[in-house]
């Protein structure tokens, strides 16, 4: 982080700044810290308000750390100078902002309901190739670890690939005012957080809230195949396309072909054919690429160097993530869940070659009414795609284990016992079968997948 001075910071939030000892308002802040049991030496301590915890109860016990300031929303009595704020959330993005506007490089910033993460790993592979990159680390792309991202950045950072979540309306609005972009993205329009939005559309409406805080005139890359994003109606920006489908697209995908744990493409960019290699399958990662190709393009990286990033491209976390385990193959994908993504994992799974191609499908969360309607469907697409069991995991997957048996899936399993599910599925694979475990980060089907390797050993 650059550093800022204590009364540099007051200034860009808007606080008061009280200091008795009016020599410290030139103290130079080297970092910005949320978490008292990790003070950061030179650092501003802000006192943010969670559920669960309070960061102003804390305070006290920066006294004798090598903390330099506190940002807090009361007037605690504290040695350390103190910038009073009404919100420290919103200090937090008016901070960030502030130091964002520092910088004059290349910020990529992307959302979409599906695909956000892996886009976003894709793209950091791809602009590393010309520019020391700063990207945002997992997945912390709401309003406090977007904020934190951009206080990141150092002097020696040429872009920045920036990744925006939300839930509601207005919050990709507040990210995308702070992080100002120079280019824009959106994957896709799905259903995630339908609970909270309603509808499609209104998911729409929410995704696009990320131009709000867009140069005028700079690059917006959508998805030319998605029904809602290739009929959006964008003016005042460069709009771009990419898709498989779409002939108006400006950047393409044919000859697709997905072979031993790799998918093969010819990319047409921008009239720029190049043939491209992932270490991964699925189509929807084609869509992925894609994306990345359209801004490594936008960026003048050529055509043969985005091919070679997006070959060196690793799978995060546990997003479909292959492994061999014995003769098993498994595809973890055990992160987040929409009917969108079900549907591109089943697609992997029914695209490996072997034995028996078994599913182990959890909930889906954040889908409200919409939620069993869903859950039908996703057992219904993995009864067309030939799945030979279901085994599922949670109360509202019940509903896809119904949909499964009524399309055909002869072998189909309920359990709200993860212990007992890792048990039947280990008892049920044998070499050269695939397991594909997916479901919503909040039902930790991780922890059926570790115990299921336990039993395989």
């Amino acid at each position: 982080m650059k550093t800022l001075t204590i009364s540099e910071i007051a200034a860009a939030v808007g606080g008061e700044l009280r200091c008795a000892d009016t020599s410290l308002r030139e103290v130079e802040i080297q970092a910005v810290f949320t978490d008292t049991r990790f003070p950061m030496q030179h650092g501003l301590f802000i006192a943010l308000r969670g559920e669960r915890f309070d960061g102003h109860d804390f305070i006290k016990d920066l006294e004798h750390t090598s903390a330099a300031a506190v940002l807090s929303e009361e007037a605690i009595s504290t040695p350390l100078p103190l910038i009073l704020v009404k919100n420290t959330g919103k200090a937090l993005l008016d901070l960030a902002s502030y130091y964002r506007s520092l910088f004059s490089i290349p910020v990529i910033a992307l959302s979409g309901s599906v695909g956000k993460t892996t886009t976003k790993e894709m793209l950091s592979c791809v602009v590393g190739e010309r520019f020391r990159t700063l990207k945002t680390a997992g997945n912390l792309n709401n309003e406090i670890g977007m904020p934190m991202t951009l206080l990141r950045m150092e002097s020696f950072h040429e872009a920045a690939v920036i990744e925006m979540g939300m839930n509601h309306f207005g919050e990709i609005s507040r990210l995308s005012k702070c992080a100002k972009p120079t280019m824009a993205l959106i994957t896709n329009i799905g259903v995630s957080h339908i609970e909270y939005l309603g509808s499609r559309e209104n998911i729409l409406k929410a995704k696009l809230e990320i131009l709000e805080g867009t140069q005028q005139g700079a690059p917006v890359i959508l998805n030319g195949d998605d029904d809602l994003l290739s009929t959006a109606g964008i003016t005042g920006f460069q709009t771009i396309y990419f898709g498989i489908h779409n002939p108006s697209s400006q950047v393409r995908a044919c000859h697709i072909v997905e072979e031993n744990g790799h998918t093969s493409f010819l990319a047409d960019i921008f009239g720029t054919r190049q043939e491209i290699t992932l270490p991964t399958v699925g189509i929807h990662n084609v869509y992925n690429a894609l994306a990345a190709c359209a801004v490594g393009s936008l960026l003048e990286i050529p055509p043969e160097k985005i091919a070679s990033a997006l070959k060196s491209y690793v799978p995060a976390g546990m997003r479909q993530r292959m492994k061999q385990i014995g003769g098993v193959q498994v595809v973890e994908d055990c992160y987040n869940a929409s009917p969108d993504s079900v549907k591109a994992a089943i697609n992997v799974l029914s695209s490996m070659r072997g034995g028996k191609k078994i599913a182990v499908l959890g909930d889906m969360l954040e889908l409200g009414d919409y939620s069993k309607t869903a859950h039908g469907l996703s057992g219904d697409y993995a009864a067309k795609a030939k799945v030979d069991l279901i085994f599922t995991y949670g109360e509202r997957s019940k509903e896809t284990a119904k949909a499964a048996m009524a399309g055909g899936v002869k072998r189909v399993y309920s359990f709200t016992d993860g212990e007992t599910l890792a048990e039947m599925l280990a008892e049920t694979v044998e070499d050269g079968d695939a397991v594909l475990f997916k479901a919503s980060r909040g039902m930790q089907l991780e922890n059926v997948m570790n115990k299921f390797y336990e039993l395989l050993k």
